[in-house]
């Protein structure tokens, strides 16, 4: 099992994901508040803006800050307009007790399907109308940590990557790829990473977070691209056959990815494969294209773009329809639109610890190659602001867009703080391995809870009672033991 200098980190966000389970953190707007943008003010969320961008970007927050004073924090979805301003935030942690915002992707029918975790070590996933800032309908499963769920064929089917399932009756781990149909509220196909792998040939903790499956796409009839984080890989799964296809990367192989996150498949003119990887640890984006190798064994792949720079923990890109790529760089807390050539030509901010994002009317998949746009080779970014090293501008976006809530009419929001004067002033931050639950072992079951809804109730906010004491308490004795230990 590999150690990283950046465990210590992770087991204190682990603690504090264990007690945002039983009440996660929230803090309510005090009011249905609107943009500063829309007000002519330039919105303090809103970085490099040379371009408008042509829809507007949602960004799924997670919810975390890391440093000095950090700790839990809202997670929620924000909408970003074509210039920066804030057009709407859903107040998920609010309204439906999110502990964790991850996955969002784009519905056929313009809404969203959001992925996320709540309390009770429980996955929550639904249908949501931007439009009518309302849920349209969700479904509960009861696992573990969840990033990412898709919503498949017609919306029949929800495909999931369910990882931290160890079960110690059974001294067996459980990660997994399943298929849940809506209609028969069963789990109809499952694919189990230790049918594939051998666990003495990895460096993971076999009973502990084994995989790290932290996304799963449909890129075709049957075929399902998975992204077993903590294996150094992306995989395309084939559902009837149920064998790897194609795989890019190996276990402890830095240098082609380091724990990625939400690989896009995409073929060239050509019909070459391609795929597009937020490499995380390495703190860059990577092209592969494969021509003519076999597919099967991870060999024949050719690094054909990297974009480096001041990137941190980047932990999504999708390439746009016009050959630009958005870039979700996590613990700098921002999204960038960023040129083949490296220039970000737009850019916003979303604190704490941005996980996704996806343009609207675009969506996530598609797009041309760098192949195809004859633009590969490494570039550097450039043209992007500082905004993620300056603590006071990231809280001041933070309170702003935890007093919205809803749909934006022009109205700033209340109670915005003025310089040097934030309800979150913090240091700058630091980053940690990976999110929400590291280090925080599950014995999560087989199934799913069936409990499939339509309503738009909310459920009960818990405040920030003895539990978030205990949670800083928490935090300040992990902190405590690093420091003996150095």
């Amino acid at each position: 099992m590999r150690t990283t200098s950046r465990r210590p980190l992770a087991v204190a966000l682990a603690v504090l994901c264990s007690l945002s389970m039983v009440a996660p953190v929230v803090a309510t707007p005090t009011t249905d508040s609107r943009s500063v943008a829309s007000q002519g003010a330039p919105s303090p969320c809103a970085g490099t803006i040379d371009s408008p961008a042509n829809g507007t970007t949602v960004i799924s927050v997670q919810g975390f800050r890391f440093g000095k004073n950090g700790g839990k924090r809202p997670a929620k979805l924000v909408g970003v307009g074509p210039s920066g301003e804030i057009e709407w935030v859903h107040q998920s942690a609010q309204k439906y007790d999110v502990a964790w915002g991850y996955d969002v992707d784009k519905m056929d029918n313009g809404n969203l399907f959001v992925t996320a975790t709540v309390k009770g070590h429980r996955t929550l996933v639904y249908e949501f109308d931007p439009r009518t800032q309302e849920r349209v309908w969700s479904k509960t499963f009861d696992v573990a940590d969840t990033h990412d769920a898709d919503l498949i064929n017609n919306g029949t089917e929800i495909l999931v990557a369910n990882m931290r399932n160890y079960n110690a009756s059974a001294q067996r781990n459980d990660d997994r790829l399943f298929v849940y149909n809506r209609t028969t509220e069963e789990i109809t196909w499952e694919w189990r990473f230790d049918d594939h792998y051998d666990p003495e040939t990895l460096e993971e903790n076999y009973t502990d977070d084994w995989t790290h499956v932290n996304d799963v796409d449909k890129i075709g009839d049957g075929l399902y691209l998975a992204s077993p984080r903590n294996f150094d890989q992306a995989i395309v799964v084939n559902r009837s056959t149920n064998e790897i296809v194609m795989k890019l990367g190996e276990d402890g192989k830095k240098n082609i990815l380091s724990e990625q996150h939400n690989p896009d498949y995409l073929e060239s003119e050509n019909g070459t494969p391609t795929l597009l990887v937020g490499d995380s640890e390495n703190d860059r984006i990577v092209e592969y294209a494969n021509p003519d190798g076999d597919l099967t064994n991870g060999e024949g792949w050719n690094r054909t773009w990297t974009l480096t720079g001041n990137l941190s923990w980047p932990r999504d890109a999708d390439r746009l329809p016009s050959g630009n790529t958005l870039v979700t760089d996590s613990a700098n807390h921002r999204v960038l639109e960023v040129t083949p050539e490296g220039e970000v030509v737009w850019e916003a901010y979303a604190p704490w610890l941005v996980y996704d994002a996806v343009r609207l009317p675009a969506g996530e998949h598609g797009g041309p190659t760098m192949t195809d746009l004859n633009a590969t080779g490494t570039v550097e970014l450039h043209g992007d602001t500082d905004r993620h090293a300056n603590a006071t501008a990231l809280s001041r976006c933070h309170d702003v867009l935890q007093n919205i809530s809803g749909l934006a009419d022009g109205q700033g929001p209340t109670g915005q703080p003025t310089d040097g004067q934030t309800t979150d002033g913090q240091s700058t931050d630091e980053r940690t391995s990976e999110g929400a639950m590291d280090d925080e072992r599950t014995d999560a079951g087989e199934g799913d809870d069936a409990n499939e809804t339509t309503d738009t109730e909310s459920a009960g906010v818990p405040g920030f009672g003895p539990l978030a004491a205990l949670a800083a308490l928490a935090v300040l004795v992990v902190g405590l033991g690093v420091a003996r230990r150095r």
